[in-house]
């Protein structure tokens, strides 16, 4: 420490809690009550919540540093904005205890809830700590006192908890929403119709709880629904409990008629999922899919999974169409893109029937196989391309080979699904001669099996070597078209790409 630090004062941010005194930790009464100086924000009317907090444990005898907001909305005439003004008053706050610090003052800066939860402390800790030594004393935060005064768990067994800002932009709050196991909405006053939208569109309305100055005078709880926009103040959370019921089982089938949604997982486990697909599935009581794909999900207590063998996939949305029916919120997954040789033609199918025409349907779309493939090698999906399933199980080889044909007049890039298992061995040789009958052998293929998982691989040749026996059903082939390029870069690295550009005949 230097001399100046040996003989300053000490820093000390402490946390007040939600707003009952009596909450107030011990180490931090004790701190306010030694303190030589105590410091709080307010806003332009002067009254200060931290301040009222810590009433009881102040002495009559200390310095006290009233850290007025110039602004408290984001309009200002400052040159730097909102953002700039609220700069300048911190690096002012943070000089005014400067002084009291280098006087060797003890400081106390109060906070309500935690000082580095959402709070102003932080502003003074980021420009005073490095500086003197310091303790932060931590506080009973909002998010725990509005789960103490719900009387609901927030978070049980492997569910995680999301805390997310209101002031957020609404496409954001709503995919933030629809991705959580559980949630608490922070800074609600004015940006409350934007987050009850939000919370609409990512079907978790109902679920939601509202809970305004807990622990503090003028206490309100109420189920979000119920609440006026024009009430709401800036101590307010919106909370979404744990799922997990308390004394009985989450999954219970609605009265009426359930639905069906067709979730895409993407091409492996958890980072390819869409905030729009873990919602979904979080939402479920019932996931129907092939087994290997209902592996990826995580499981939730009480959900019920039913597996079933991949080659069964009418059976597969039947099943769950009766479920719906029986008034049971259904996921059947699959991997990828659920439109892409995938679940949705086959629920759809059978959803179209005049059974099961009433029960609702929707498709919740997710990365697919090719794309993520072209990913991993470079951009060979840069310009015009076509998809086509080398299995010749629901559709004549003819036909397979015609389609070849006329993408490969086309000069299309080709993304080849479904291109080789253990009962179809030959498919691939055959595509890979019916496309030499137009392609050059040195266009690049890129061979992308298992990708996003544990034995991901990705192999760049050529067309002339494709080898068919490195290709297996968790294999995707991208084709290049003539104009598709295949460039070493540093350290030995190829990538592939396809201009934007097609050059005029």
């Amino acid at each position: 420490m230097t001399d100046r630090q040996t003989t300053s004062g000490r820093l000390y941010g402490v946390g007040l809690g939600p707003g009952d005194p009596s909450l107030v930790t011990v180490r931090a009464a004790e701190l306010i009550g030694k303190a030589d100086v105590v410091a709080y924000h307010s806003a332009r009317h002067g009254r200060s919540i931290a301040r009222s907090i810590a009433e009881r444990y102040l002495t009559g005898g200390q310095i006290e540093e009233k850290l007025v907001y110039p602004l408290t909305v984001e309009t200002t005439d400052h040159p730097g904005g909102y953002r700039g003004a609220l700069d300048e008053f911190y690096e002012e706050a943070a000089a005014r205890l400067a002084a009291h610090l280098d006087a060797g003052r003890d400081v106390v800066v109060l906070a309500e809830g935690d000082p580095l939860f959402y709070g102003s402390y932080q502003h003074m800790h980021k420009r005073l700590a490095h500086r003197y030594p310091t303790e932060v004393v931590p506080g009973v935060t909002s998010v725990s006192a509005a789960a103490a005064r719900l009387g609901q768990p927030l978070t049980e067994a492997e569910e995680t908890l999301t805390v997310i800002p209101g002031t957020l932009p609404e496409e954001e709050l709503t995919a933030r929403i629809a991705s959580a196991d559980s949630a608490v909405i922070m800074k609600l006053g004015r940006t409350f119709p934007a987050v009850r939208r939000a919370l609409e569109r990512a079907g978790r309305l109902d679920d939601a709880q509202y809970v305004e100055r807990a622990f503090m005078d003028g206490e309100r709880i109420a189920p979000l629904t119920e609440v006026d926009e024009e009430s709401v103040p800036y101590f307010s959370v919106a909370v979404l409990p744990s799922r997990v019921a308390p004394l009985e089982p989450v999954v219970r089938p609605a009265d009426g008629v359930g639905s069906v949604t067709v979730v895409g997982t993407g091409p492996a486990g958890p980072l390819w999922l869409t905030p729009e697909a873990r919602g979904a599935l979080a939402e479920a009581t019932d996931l129907v899919g092939y087994t290997t794909y209902l592996d990826r999900v995580p499981e939730r207590p009480g959900q019920r999974r039913h597996g079933s063998d991949n080659k069964v996939e009418s059976e597969r949305a039947e099943f769950a169409l009766d479920l719906a029916r029986r008034g049971h919120r259904v996921c059947v997954v699959s991997s990828g893109d659920p439109g892409v040789f995938a679940m949705a033609t086959a629920v759809l199918e059978v959803a179209c029937e005049p059974d099961y025409r009433d029960v609702p349907v929707r498709i919740v779309p997710g990365m697919t196989a090719a794309h993520a493939a072209a990913s991993r090698a470079g951009a060979p999906l840069g310009h015009d391309y076509a998809v086509v399933s080398l299995s010749d199980r629901l559709k004549p080889w003819d036909v397979v080979a015609k389609r070849l044909r006329a993408a490969a007049e086309a000069d299309l890039v080709l993304a080849l699904y479904n291109p080789g298992s253990k009962s179809r061995t030959t498919q691939v040789g055959q595509a890979r001669d019916v496309l030499l009958e137009y392609r050059a052998p040195e266009t690049p293929v890129v061979m992308a099996r298992d990708v996003g998982g544990p034995t991901e691989r990705i192999r760049i040749v050529r067309l002339g070597e494709l080898d068919p026996a490195l290709v297996d059903m968790r294999t995707i082939l991208l084709i290049g078209s003539s104009q598709t390029q295949a460039v070493e870069r540093g350290g030995g690295v190829e990538v592939v790409w396809t201009p934007r550009r097609y050059p005029e005949e």
